[in-house]
């Protein structure tokens, strides 16, 4: 990427710090970076980041496909505002309680949003966009943690596993929601279609242990699984090996 277009989309990601101009060229222009950056979050939030592109933007917003360009530098500049934006939507709260409620209140938040904007979870994201939304979140999220007594590279690390585990959880659990809507089909429709032919094939005794857990989560969740219920369980056991970590 070209060292002027990363300066330009800094410039656009603290454009309401630096009072950066709307555009950069062309004639006057008829829409705003902030509304450009909304409309790109309604296609991304209705088709997804595969679908996503320039061209469903600029359609839109009712402009021809390059005047687009006189906004942002291009597709993964403009995704990368939206990253941020979004990361503006939910209140930072003072942190409250022990630090196992602080850090739940933490992952619930990234759950959350995840679940608002499924496409956060396509987005390639090895060297993020450094904006303001995402550095009160940054500050916000290491305040719940502060003064615990982690070093600060403990810090960064109990962040960024909460972090990952999140959004592993949250995959799991939008693909299991996408899934159901796209087959037409509960869990359960699913297996009650199924049953009789799994029968054949997996005999009483053939899958003892298998079988006999596989049984006791059906009964349970009323479905193949419970992603909600995952993340907490898996939530709760990252928090027991924090906490084991800072009683060492």
């Amino acid at each position: 990427m070209e060292s002027q277009n990363v300066d330009r989309t800094l410039g656009l990601l603290w454009r309401r710090t630096l009072g950066t101009p709307q555009g950069s060229r062309g004639p006057k222009q008829r829409v705003s970076v902030d509304e450009v950056v909304r409309a790109a979050i309604k296609v991304a939030d209705e088709e997804g980041l595969p679908a996503f592109s320039m061209r469903k933007v600029a359609d839109r917003l009712g402009l021809k496909l390059m005047s687009i360009y006189t906004y942002v530098p291009g597709r993964s500049e403009l995704i990368g505002l939206m990253v941020d934006e979004v990361m503006g939507e939910q209140e930072l709260p003072p942190h409250e309680g022990t630090l196992r409620e602080r850090l739940t209140t933490v992952a619930v938040q990234m759950w959350d949003e995840f679940h608002r904007h499924p496409w956060l979870l396509q987005v390639e994201e090895s060297r993020p966009w450094i904006g303001p939304n995402g550095s009160d979140r940054w500050e916000w999220q290491l305040a719940a943690i502060e003064g615990a007594g982690f070093t600060d590279l403990e810090m960064d690390q109990v962040i960024t596993l909460l972090g990952g585990f999140t959004s592993g959880a949250a995959r799991a659990s939008v693909a299991a929601s996408r899934t159901a809507e796209q087959s037409g089909m509960s869990d359960l429709e699913w297996w009650e279609i199924n049953a009789p032919v799994l029968e054949r094939v997996m005999p009483p005794g053939a899958y003892p242990i298998s079988g006999r857990v596989g049984t006791a989560a059906g009964q349970e969740y009323n479905a193949i699984g419970d992603p909600a219920r995952s993340f907490r369980f898996g939530l709760d056991r990252i928090l027991d090996g924090i906490e084991v970590l800072l009683d060492r």
